[in-house]
């Protein structure tokens, strides 16, 4: 009888090996769309293995600031059953991941980076264009097959209404006042798509439309800046809405949140003329959740979307049904000037590295 228990036990354990053997754990850390960082443990079959390597759900990689994230993922999900996990950092940060994990893209979705920032970069990213391109206004349409806009956003000045005191700020030449020195929230370039906007503008508008010519005025304002350039483009508004820094140089967005929410801050647009360049959203390439990705492009470009960020998140619909919110002052009213599209691609690297000079310098 002792014989027959032992031989049980014996095939027992036989049979509990063999189960190990047909599975494996993989231990993932994932960032949720709330931001926070969890770690999960998945048991996987060998038979699971070969299943096709898409999720079902979707992998969004977005520089844009929780508070914008979170409304506009919530509603997708609510619409399409998705499930989305949210990567977020900075535009620069994120844009070498990608480049990183090309043999193996663990992102789907690319949400935000100003074009200027994507254009050098479009070989990163999968040919689509949304279903909404008919109602994209013109200027704004997806011409080149991987850059769809998605937000219309101005480069602006933004102010703490308490602490300016009598110093006027109506654009870039006020920012070199010697009281306003160490006190000017400014983001460092190479981090921030819409520091590198801002850069992009001054250089034409304080060239006067040539950008050899506004390298006097970088040097200047850098001087002014007493070493301070902060790391992402959330501590710029941040900082000056906290009472941290006087003025930061920002994006509309940034700052008419803290407008439209009563705060002590107001927006300027730079009497000396303001770029307002198109937001964007990008499919990566080869990504795994390829279809999924596409309906969110589809998503965030339709008139539902666009509706809610207008109405709560402070930004310019690219639209043409869907007008700007009223707080916020109208293009035309606007000293719009532009830029050499082309000329801002190849000349990105260089001046990237001459401001870095230039600030490093003092």
């Amino acid at each position: 009888m002792k014989k027959m228990i032992a031989i049980c036990l014996v095939l027992c354990m036989i049979l509990s090996l063999a189960a190990c053997g047909n599975s494996k754990k993989e231990t993932t850390s994932t960032e949720s769309n709330t931001g926070a960082v969890t770690t999960e443990t998945k048991e996987e079959t060998a038979e699971a293995t070969e299943a096709p390597q898409g999720s079902g759900d979707l992998v969004v990689y977005c520089p844009h600031p929780l508070e914008f994230i979170n409304p506009l993922v919530s509603e997708f999900e609510s619409q399409t059953g998705i499930k989305v996990e949210v990567i977020a950092a900075g535009t620069g940060e994120l844009l070498k991941r990608v480049e990183s994990e090309q043999a193996n893209p663990l992102g789907d979705i690319f949400w935000g980076g100003s074009l200027s920032t994507m254009k050098p970069q479009m070989a990163l990213f999968e040919s689509y264009q949304s279903v909404n391109e008919e109602f994209v206004q013109e200027g704004m349409k997806n011409v080149e097959g991987t850059l769809t806009r998605f937000t219309d956003i101005p480069s602006v000045i933004m102010v703490n209404t308490d602490l300016i005191g009598d110093i006027e700020v109506n654009g870039y030449e006020d920012l070199l006042n010697p009281e306003l020195k160490g006190k000017i929230a400014h983001c460092d370039p190479s981090k921030s798509s819409s520091s590198y906007e801002h850069l992009i503008n001054m250089l034409y508008a304080m060239g006067k439309g040539n950008p050899d010519d506004g390298w006097d005025y970088v040097n200047k304002l850098c001087e002014n800046l007493d070493g301070k350039l902060l790391s992402g483009s959330s501590a710029v508004y941040k900082g000056v809405a906290d009472g941290e820094y006087v003025v930061g140089l920002t994006f509309e967005e940034g700052a008419a949140k803290y407008v439209a929410d009563g705060a002590p801050v107001k927006v300027v647009y730079m009497e000396e003329g303001v770029i307002s360049k198109p937001d964007g959203v990008y499919i990566i390439k080869d990504a795994k959740n390829l279809d999924n990705a596409k309906v969110f492009i589809d998503f965030i470009t339709g008139k539902d979307a666009q509706t809610i960020i207008v109405e709560q998140l402070n930004r310019r619909s690219v639209r043409t049904d869907v007008a700007a919110p009223s707080y916020l002052l109208p293009k035309e009213d606007m000293n719009i000037i532009f830029d050499d599209e082309a000329l801002v691609v190849e000349k990105k690297t260089e001046w990237l590295e001459k401001f870095n000079d230039i600030f490093t310098s003092y």
